[in-house]
Parts: C-alpha cells; sequence; structure tokens
C-alpha cells in the first residue's frame, strides 16, 4: 500500500506544533503520532515551571529548605546543564530563570537596574547542591528553569517514539525546533526553510534534511520594542540585559537538543558566537544585529520555498 504525507498540529509548551509523516491513512498517521505527543506534554507537564506541580517547581519550591529528590530522567537533565554551564563559561545558567520576574515581553516597560541586579545575585549554576539522587537550592529566591532546552529535549522524546512506532519517513517541529526522523518515500529529502527574523512571512534560506535537527534561536519570538531599540528574550545572566548582537542563529545537528542548545549559547557569546560555533564543528546560519547573513557550509541554501 501506498503512503501519503500526513500533516498532524497541535498546540504545546505555548508554541504550535506538528508532526508531519508518511503513513497509509489520516486514521492510521494519527494512531502513530499519539505516542509522540503524549510524550510531549508529559514532558511539559514534569518540567513546566509554570505547573505547580511540576518537578522544577517542587524544587524551586523548596529553596532555602530542603533537598528534593529526583529520577533518573531529571538526574541526566540536571548533568545536561551543568554540561551546558561549562561549555558556555557560564553564559548558558539554568537558574537564569529568574530574571523574568523582571522582564514581561508582553510590556514595553525597560526594568530598572537595582531589580536586575538583585536577580543576578541569585544566578549561579555553581551553588547548586547535588548530591546522588537529590537536589537543592541553598538561597531563597533561587530556581530552576529548563526552558532554555526543554523544547528541544520533547522534540528528541517524541522523535524517539514515533521511530518506536516503525515511523522512518518525517519529522516532528515543536514551535521551529524541528528532528528529522527519515526522508520522504522515496528518500527524497524534507525542504526546511529559515524565517527571515524581520519579516515572518519571508524566508531567507532553506536547507534540505534526511536526518538530524534544526533549531534557532533569535529575538522575534519574544520581544518588544522602545525608542528604537529592540528588546529580545534572550538575557545575559550577568547583567540581566538581552542579548543583541544576533537577530538569529539557526544551527544543524545530529539532536535538537544539541542543536537548539548550541544555537543558545552562540546568542549569548555574542561577537563570540561563530567562534563558538565553528570549535564545535556544527553547520550554522546566523544573521547579525545588521541584516548580514553569515553561514558556514553550503547546506543553506537561498530561500525558495517553505517547509515540504
Amino acid at each position: 500500500m501506498s503512503l501519503s504525507i500526513v500533516r498532524i498540529f497541535f498546540e504545546a509548551m505555548a508554541c504550535r506544533c506538528e508532526v508531519r509523516l508518511a503513513a497509509q491513512s489520516d486514521a492510521n498517521a494519527r494512531i502513530l503520532a499519539q505516542p509522540a505527543l503524549e510524550e510531549v506534554r508529559r514532558i511539559e507537564g514534569k518540567y513546566s515551571r509554570y505547573r505547580a506541580d511540576s518537578v522544577v517547581s517542587r524544587i524551586n519550591a523548596q529553596a532555602a529548605l530542603d533537598w528534593v529528590e529526583c529520577d533518573d530522567e531529571t538526574l541526566a537533565l540536571l548533568d545536561y546543564a551543568d554540561t551546558l554551564f561549562t561549555l558556555s563559561a557560564g553564559l548558558f545558567d539554568v537558574t537564569a530563570g529568574v530574571l523574568r520576574r523582571a522582564w514581561n515581553f508582553r510590556h514595553t516597560v525597560v526594568p530598572t537596574a537595582e531589580p536586575l541586579r538583585a536577580l543576578c545575585e541569585l544566578i549561579d549554576w555553581r551553588r547548586v547542591q547535588r548530591d546522588t539522587r537529590r537536589v537543592r537550592l541553598p538561597v531563597v529566591g533561587m530556581e530552576l528553569d529548563f526552558g532554555g532546552f526543554g523544547k528541544e529535549y520533547a522534540a528528541d522524546r517524541a522523535a524517539q517514539a514515533l521511530l518506536t512506532q516503525g515511523v522512518r519517513h518525517g519529522y516532528i517541529n515543536l514551535g521551529g525546533d524541528i528532528r528529522v526522523l527519515g526522508p520522504k518515500p522515496g528518500s527524497e529529502p524534507w525542504t526546511i526553510g529559515i524565517q527571515d527574523p524581520r519579516q515572518a512571512s519571508q524566508l531567507i534560506a532553506s536547507i534540505a534534511l534526511t536526518d538530524g535537527a534544526l533549531a534557532t534561536s533569535g529575538d522575534y519570538e519574544r520581544y518588544f520594542e522602545l525608542a528604537g531599540r529592540r528588546y529580545g528574550h534572550i538575557l545575559h545572566p550577568r547583567n540581566g540585559q538581552p542579548v543583541d548582537y544576533w537577530r538569529s542563529v539557526s544551527v544543524l545537528a545530529p539532536s535538537a537538543l544539541l542543536a537548539g542548545s548550541f544555537a543558545t549559547i552562540a546568542m549569548l557569546k555574542q561577537a563570540d558566537g561563530l567562534a563558538f560555533l565553528d570549535g564545535a564543528g556544527v553547520a550554522y546560519l546566523a544573521v547579525d544585529h545588521a541584516g548580514v547573513v553569515h553561514r558556514d557550509k553550503d547546506q543553506f541554501r537561498p530561500a525558495h520555498c517553505g517547509n515540504g
């Protein structure tokens, strides 16, 4: 029986998501996709800082009070957070989520220096206490926030759920973080478009993928503009201010987790971002503050079409 490409849309992690796969029918595609959707929602429920019963919220609620025992999955994510902190020389810090108390990107208000200074004093992954299976935040007001890599982790986990169901042709897209399972039927690659960070309806490039992952970090998803300046949601952990060297950084890597983490680290490193990506050996396309496009390899081509 021939396979047709089916698109399944859903909402999760505060963004529009899609599973695109080859299946015998729409009904069959939805059956195959269901475990992946459930996995995304499981991870959202377990680690969202917005849910009072999540693991992250329980750890944060016990700051300066008590240790919280963690399961293997959470311990692995804490280890990954430690790796990112080291790899980024302290710029990717999962305790920096406290800065959202000062920044609300739904309103055009720039916080003053004093609240930012006070919040920055709560940011330091090295102060997080960990033993074999437990974690503790030693200071009142400290928080963990896995938002910097949670969506990408969910994309990889959802991809594994699809592979377990026997899906070999398709990809999952969680708000622009894409994990590819395999080519279209017939081995043709998927063409993925890269959004122009200043014109939402325009593409600046495209890339043909049969496997791996593509993730983008930028200043155009959550931001506001005031007095001619754009304030994006990616915040420097040492001064609490939005980084502003790159408009967007797109990275191709074997997993969505790596692609998204490397893209965010490049944003945080500002002018040193491309040197970091070159050292990591990943393909990238970046748009700087002046709109100049930088790419390291021929995999990113001038845009001519959207995702397909």
